[in-house]
């Protein structure tokens, strides 16, 4: 059984110390693919940010364990050869139960999180002890979540969210042992994360429950998923060249600005990679309708993504130098 270590990724306890004493978010980037992994590699050179490369169960199981560590690896030994050490963290995200998590710890996962914020309380806690005791084990870093987060992640659908109730997270942290928090203060996963009227502000995040976990629990590392902002020019893509995206918005920028500030250390963002690449794909195809190479049109995409990066970390979480 190989330790991430051996492979020379990091924990998140270092990477989030750091950021809490620095206020400012390091990224949590998912991929399902070589354009996705490149781009990540490239931007985070590019601005000499740490990351935490994340991939769901599902994902995992579509490209095999192995390929998703030599992958990931790839990036960290790109990043080296380039003379930028950057500080990756391998992170499952939203892991189903304990055997998805320890099977990912097993194969050189560096953190891991298990939700289990859509089942009762108690057994949420259950759940979450499991894996950290098992996590801790091996000196991996373990992230649960309270409250429940809605709209589309992955495989699975979560059609109603609940707030965190502040009340229960020092019970929840003591009794679990976890290492870090997502919290759910309004963001909601996919690219539709609000019921809003054309032209219609989204309702603000409650910044209030924040700063209450934050007083009760000021060293807690704080995770907020769902926290995609959909870039509207490249839904304006999508809708020009043939797709559907019927008032997808997300979540303001200026609002993650004001929670990388709050001790939120870590954001989730993958909608707006999607969305990225499905509208450059559409738009290079009705440009080059006979273009048949895929490194014609996956490089195009590629590039719109590497920006997309560079823009997240430089001027909404602040990750830019930190390395």
């Amino acid at each position: 059984m190989p330790s991430y270590s051996e492979f020379g990724f990091v924990n998140t306890k270092k990477m989030f110390e750091k950021a809490i004493a620095e206020n400012y978010c390091v990224p949590a980037f998912n991929f399902n693919d070589m354009t996705e992994i490149l781009a990540i590699t490239t931007a985070c050179i590019e601005t000499r940010s740490p990351v935490i490369i994340a991939n769901d169960i599902g994902s995992r199981d579509e490209l095999g364990p192995a390929m998703v560590i030599y992958m990931v690896l790839g990036a960290l030994k790109t990043a080296e050869a380039e003379g930028v050490p950057i500080p990756i963290a391998l992170h499952l995200d939203h892991g189903p139960d304990f055997q998805a998590c320890k099977s990912c710890i097993d194969s050189g996962f560096s953190s891991v999180m298990i939700d289990g914020s859509h089942f009762p309380y108690e057994q949420n806690i259950a759940m979450t002890k499991e894996v950290v005791d098992y996590a801790h084990q091996l000196d991996v870093t373990v992230e649960g979540e309270l409250g429940v987060i809605a709209g589309h992640e992955g495989d699975s659908e979560v059609s109603l969210g609940s707030y965190t109730d502040p009340n229960d997270v020092e019970d929840f942290v003591s009794r679990t042992g976890v290492d870090s928090l997502a919290i759910a203060i309004g963001t909601n996963h996919g690219a539709y994360k609000f019921k809003v009227e054309p032209g219609q502000a989204p309702p603000p995040l409650r910044f209030d429950i924040l700063q209450e976990i934050i007083d009760r629990l000021p060293d807690l590392p704080i995770v907020l998923h769902g926290a995609s902002a959909v870039p509207q020019d490249f839904v304006a893509l999508i809708n020009e060249y043939g797709g559907i995206m019927e008032n997808a918005i997300g979540v303001p920028e200026d609002q993650l600005q004001q929670a990388a500030k709050m001790h939120v250390v870590k954001v989730n963002i993958h909608s707006d990679a999607q969305i990225t690449i499905t509208g450059s794909l559409r738009k290079y195809f009705a440009k080059n309708p006979s273009h048949i190479d895929p490194r014609q049109y996956m490089n195009a995409a590629r590039r719109a993504l590497v920006k997309l990066y560079k823009h997240k970390i430089t001027n909404v979480l602040g990750s830019a130098g930190r390395v």
